[in-house]
Order: structure tokens, then C-alpha cells, then sequence
């Protein structure tokens, strides 16, 4: 009898838990928890950080794509029927040209495109603004609408034309052609140093449809600028 009252208290023993091994094992807890909060609090901003900067990285490639995808499909449309000039108006921060329309919440025909910088709550940005092309006198205004961010702060755009001659001009205005390239230069706002992402779009349309057909072809562009030319280019 004394001998399974013993073996019983034995069982009981070894089948729980003492005090002291409660609380020892909620501080080792502690201290393990502890530990996890320090390291966490170390790496996390750093992780929060490091995925900050590659979403910007995406948003800037994926803008600079749109930009340049537009840039290299300009179309050489005058604004109005009896004018010789393409409307191609371009500058360090803006640039204004005729494309061929594409989305879902397009219209079939020809669109102007105008890529500017532009200044919101949130600091400068590089907008993709758009406007249905219909024929109208060369001083009109075109009302532009649907406004896309491209590129925001910290990175700034701008742009640069070159010809045939590969000449680099930080302004194309008035010409009878479209330039050949236009350059995307991709700078860090606070540094201004030009980033590696910068890139450069290569017109594809270097002619208007009339002088593709003409007899001579640079008889014809000169023709654009010239009504004299252009008028015996049409008696030939």
C-alpha cells in the first residue's frame, strides 16, 4: 500500500510542471521575444526602404516606356489643312506631337499627345496629357485632358532632338520634318545627375505621305517650306 502511495506521488511528479520551471520558461519567452522585436526593429526600415526605392525604380521604367513609345510613333500631320509644317512643338520640358490614337477609350484617328512638366501637391512630375486632333488654325488652343503621371519627384525629365545630322538641339520648333531621335534624359532632382535609365526614342516617320509618293523626295520636303517649290514639285 505505502509502496503504491509512493510510486503514485512519483507520477505526479514527473507529470507537471513546478512553479519555478513556469516562470523560467516565460522569461526564456521573454527574452526570445525580445530579441525578435530588436533584430525586427533593426532590419525593417530597411526593408521598408529598399522596397520604397524598387517601386519607384518600376514606376519611373514603366513611364519612361509610355513616354518613348509615343515619342517614337509622332506622326507628320500639320494642324491644319493648308499648313506645311508637321505639328511637332518640343522643348527641354515639354513636348507636343500627332499620334495615331490607341486605348480602350479611344476613337479610331489621330490624337495629340503632349508630354510636359507640371507641378502638383506632390512635387514636380512629368503628366502625359491628351487631346482628339481635328484640323484648326495654327494659333488655337488645344484643350488638353486625361492627365497621366509618368515620372514624379525625386526624378526630373527632359528632352533633346536630333536631326539627320545627329546634332543634338534642345528645342525643335517649326520645322518642315520630325526630328530623327528624341533623347529622354532622366535626372536625380537632388543630385542632377543623369541616371542610366535615360534612353532615346527613334522617330520612325520621317516624311509626310505626299513626298513618300513624289518623284523626288527631297525636292518635295523642301517644297514644305517653300510654296514656290512646292507647287512646281505638283506640276512635275
Amino acid at each position: 500500500m505505502r509502496r503504491q502511495r509512493t510510486q503514485r506521488n512519483s507520477w505526479r511528479d514527473e507529470a507537471g510542471f513546478t512553479l519555478l520551471e513556469v516562470l523560467l520558461a516565460t522569461l526564456l519567452m521573454t527574452v526570445i521575444l525580445a530579441g525578435l522585436a530588436t533584430v525586427t526593429a533593426q532590419w525593417l526600415p530597411n526593408w521598408n526602404r529598399g522596397m520604397a526605392h524598387v517601386q519607384r525604380a518600376e514606376r519611373l521604367a514603366i513611364g519612361l516606356e509610355r513616354a518613348l513609345a509615343d515619342l517614337a510613333v509622332a506622326e507628320m500631320v500639320p494642324i491644319s489643312g493648308d499648313a506645311k509644317r508637321p505639328l511637332f512643338e518640343g522643348n527641354e520640358l515639354s513636348v507636343t506631337f500627332v499620334r495615331t490614337a490607341v486605348g480602350p477609350s479611344s476613337r479610331p484617328g489621330l490624337e495629340i499627345i503632349r508630354l510636359i512638366e507640371k507641378a502638383d501637391a506632390e512635387g514636380l512630375a512629368l503628366v502625359r496629357e491628351r487631346a482628339p486632333f481635328r484640323p484648326m488654325p495654327s494659333d488655337a488652343q488645344i484643350r488638353f485632358a486625361d492627365q497621366v503621371v509618368l515620372v514624379r519627384a525625386p526624378y526630373r525629365v527632359s528632352f533633346a532632338y536630333a536631326g539627320p545630322d545627329q546634332v543634338w538641339q534642345p528645342t525643335w520648333s517649326g520645322q518642315t520634318q520630325l526630328p530623327s531621335m528624341v533623347r529622354v534624359s532622366v535626372r536625380d532632382a537632388t543630385t542632377g545627375q543623369v541616371l542610366a535609365v535615360s534612353s532615346a526614342a527613334i522617330v520612325y516617320v520621317n516624311a509626310p505621305a505626299d513626298c513618300a509618293r513624289a518623284k523626288n523626295a527631297v525636292t518635295c520636303l523642301a517644297g514644305r517650306s517653300n510654296p514656290a517649290a512646292d507647287k512646281k514639285e505638283e506640276q512635275l
